[in-house]
């Protein structure tokens, strides 16, 4: 009945799992809630950013909104601008390679570089835990590049926050 790669899964418990056509329990269709999608590709919209990530829609540990994040940003640069300025004189990229060193340093470290903890913000995984060192180096990379932070979702994350599995909260 079943390809023989199955064979050891099936033993396990671990198998496909197929689920009656009829009978007791049976209802015809995937149950849905009221978060379901109708159709293929859609999303139902949240109420405000965070909602579909369980967090509250203001105060402590609500996802932090666009103005403390800009101003957070405009806080880094101008820091990693004044210390490349000091030590390096006028430089292209060093501005941008001491952004990229402060936001894997302070958010590995503190959770979060100077700007966002000076507004009261904080970056968590979005399964709870430390931050870990690989989630500040994928989220400053693709921060540095610019376009992933353009990119937002509904719950106010920009794509670099997506894919590092993070999420900026206010504390």
């Amino acid at each position: 009945m079943f390809p023989a790669c199955y064979k050891p899964l099936i033993r396990a418990g671990l198998g496909p799992v197929f689920r009656p056509r009829s009978g007791p329990g049976y209802t015809g269709s995937v149950p849905r809630s009221e978060s379901t999608p109708s159709r293929s590709g859609e999303t139902s919209p949240s109420r405000y950013p965070g909602e579909r990530l369980g967090l509250p829609e203001s105060g402590r540990r609500s996802v932090a909104r666009v103005g403390r994040r800009i101003g957070a940003l405009a806080i880094d640069w101008a820091i990693a601008s004044v210390i490349a300025l000091a030590i390096f004189g006028q430089t292209q990229w060093m501005p941008l390679l001491i952004f990229l060193a402060m936001q894997i340093l302070f958010i590995a470290t503190i959770g979060g570089s100077i700007g966002h903890r000076l507004l009261g913000m904080q970056l968590v995984p979005l399964r709870g835990g430390y931050v870990g060192l690989w989630r500040p180096i994928v989220r400053s990379v693709l921060l540095c590049l610019a376009i992933p932070a353009l990119i937002w979702d509904s719950d106010q994350r920009g794509f670099h926050d997506v894919v590092a599995g993070t999420v900026l909260i206010r504390v």
